[in-house]
C-alpha cells in the first residue's frame, strides 16, 4: 500500500514538473517573440486553466482578440478565476463587444461591491450600451462614495443626456466644472448645451473658458466661428479658421468657411484659393462651384461663371435656386433674356421662398414679352406671397399691376 502511494506521489510530481517545464519553455519562447513556437509548445500539453490562459495572453499580445477571448472562455471552465474574467472583459471591450463584459463586472461586483474602480468601468459600459437608468444609479452611488471625483459627475451628466433629462444633465456638467475648472469635456458639453438653449452669453462664457485651456479644440472653435458668422464678423473668424485648417487637414469645415469669410470681405483671390481647394477635397460640395461662379461674376469672367454655375446645378442634390439665379444673371449679361427668364423660373421652382427670383422673373418677363399677361401673373404671385418682405420691390410690383390692368382695360381686354 505504501509503495502504491509512493508511486502515485512520484507520478504526480513528475507530471507537475513536466507541465512546469512545458510552461517554462513556452514562456521563454514567448519572451523572445517566438509566439508561434510557444503556442505549439502549449499544444503539446493536456488542456488546463493555465495552458488556455497562456494562449489567451499570447493572442492578446498580437491583438487577435477573437482567439484571446476564445481561450479565456475555455480557461474559466477549468477554474473560476477573477483575474481571467477581468482580462476577458477587457478583451470584450477592446473587440467592441462591451455588452458581453457587463455580466462579468456585475458578477464580480455582486461579491465585492466596494470595488469603485470596477464599478466606474461598469458605469461607462452602461452608457456605451445605452442603459441610462443603470448608469445613473451607478454614478450616483459613486458620487456618494467619492464626492470630489469630477469624472463621476461628468459621466452622470452623460447618463442623464442618454435618458433625455436636460436639466439634471446640465447640473451634472456644472458640478463637474465646479470640481475641476479645467475639465475640457464638461466645458465643451456645457457650451453645446447652452447653445441649444440659445443662451448665447453662457455659451460664449464656456467657449472662451474652454479655448483658454484647449485652444485647438475643434468643437469649441466651431461654436466660436459660427457665432462670428452669425454676427457677420468675418474678419475676426479668420485667425480661428486658419488655426484649425492647419491642424485638421481632412476637415472641409475650415476650408469652406475660409472661402466664405474671404468672399464676404471682398478678398476674392484668397476666397477663390479656398473654394478651388474645397472642390477637390469634397467633390460632392456643389457650393464650392457656386461661390467660384459668384467670384467670376464679380470679376466679369462670365464664361467661367456660367461653367461654375452649371457644374453646381449638375452636382447639387439640394435646392439649387442660388445657382440658377446666378446663371440667370450671366445670361442677362450675355444679352440672352429668354435663357435668363428660364433660369429665374428654375430658381423659383427650386425654392418657392426665393422672392428675388420671382421678382426678377416677373420684371424680365415684363421687359421681354409683348404680352404682359405673363408678367402680370408673376406680379400677382409676388404680391400675394411676398408683399411684406421688400418695400421697394413691392411698391414697384403694385405700380406695374395697376399699369398693366389699365392698359388691358383700355384695350377692352380682361385679365385673369
Amino acid at each position: 500500500m505504501k509503495k502504491k502511494i509512493l508511486f502515485i506521489l512520484i507520478f504526480a510530481i513528475v507530471k507537475v514538473e513536466a507541465q512546469t517545464s512545458t510552461f517554462s519553455v513556452a514562456d521563454s519562447l514567448f519572451a523572445k517573440g517566438r509566439y508561434k513556437l510557444a503556442l505549439k509548445e502549449l499544444d503539446t500539453k493536456e488542456a488546463s486553466f493555465l495552458s488556455n490562459y497562456k494562449k489567451a495572453v499570447i493572442y492578446e499580445s498580437i491583438d487577435n482578440y477573437k482567439k484571446a477571448a476564445y481561450f479565456l472562455e475555455k480557461a474559466i471552465t477549468f477554474k473560476d478565476d477573477e483575474k481571467a474574467k477581468l482580462k476577458l472583459a477587457k478583451i470584450y471591450r477592446a473587440s467592441k463587444l462591451s455588452k458581453k463584459a457587463i455580466p462579468i463586472y456585475e458578477e464580480i461586483l455582486a461579491i465585492d461591491s466596494l470595488n469603485l474602480v470596477l464599478k466606474y468601468q461598469l458605469g461607462k459600459l452602461y452608457i456605451i450600451n445605452k442603459k441610462p437608468k443603470k448608469a445613473i444609479e451607478t454614478f450616483t452611488y459613486l458620487i456618494k462614495n467619492d464626492t470630489e471625483n469630477p469624472n463621476y459627475s461628468y459621466h452622470l451628466g452623460l447618463s442623464y443626456a442618454l435618458n433625455g433629462q436636460r436639466d439634471p444633465m446640465i447640473n451634472s456638467f456644472i458640478d463637474t466644472y465646479q470640481k475641476d475648472s479645467t475639465h475640457i469635456r464638461a466645458i465643451s458639453r456645457l457650451a453645446k448645451s447652452f447653445l441649444k438653449l440659445k443662451d448665447l452669453d453662457s455659451t460664449q462664457l464656456f467657449v472662451n473658458k474652454g479655448l483658454a485651456i484647449s485652444p485647438n479644440d475643434l468643437d469649441l472653435n466651431k461654436i466660436k466661428i459660427n457665432q462670428f458668422f452669425r454676427d457677420k464678423k468675418y474678419k475676426e473668424s479668420i485667425p480661428y479658421l486658419l488655426n484649425i485648417d492647419s491642424l485638421y487637414k481632412k476637415e472641409t469645415y475650415s476650408t469652406s468657411l475660409l472661402g466664405k469669410a474671404y468672399y464676404n470681405i471682398d478678398s476674392l483671390e484668397k476666397a477663390k484659393k479656398y473654394f478651388t481647394k474645397l472642390k477637390f477635397k469634397d467633390r460632392a460640395n456643389f457650393k464650392a462651384h457656386t461661390y467660384l461662379g459668384h467670384i467670376d461674376f464679380k470679376q466679369e469672367k462670365y464664361n467661367s461663371a456660367r461653367m461654375n454655375y452649371m457644374m453646381a446645378t449638375f452636382i447639387g442634390k439640394e435646392s439649387r435656386d442660388e445657382e440658377y439665379y446666378g446663371m440667370a444673371r450671366v445670361f442677362y449679361e450675355f444679352k440672352k433674356p429668354k435663357q435668363a427668364i428660364n433660369a429665374y423660373q428654375n430658381a423659383f421652382e427650386e425654392n418657392h421662398r426665393n422672392y428675388r427670383a420671382l421678382y426678377q422673373l416677373a420684371k424680365l418677363s415684363d421687359d421681354y414679352y409683348k404680352d404682359k399677361k405673363i408678367a402680370y401673373k408673376h406680379y400677382i404671385k409676388y404680391i400675394e406671397t411676398f408683399y411684406e418682405i421688400d418695400e421697394g420691390m413691392s411698391a414697384f410690383v403694385r405700380n406695374r399691376i395697376k399699369e398693366i390692368k389699365k392698359e388691358y382695360f383700355l384695350r377692352g381686354e380682361t385679365l385673369k
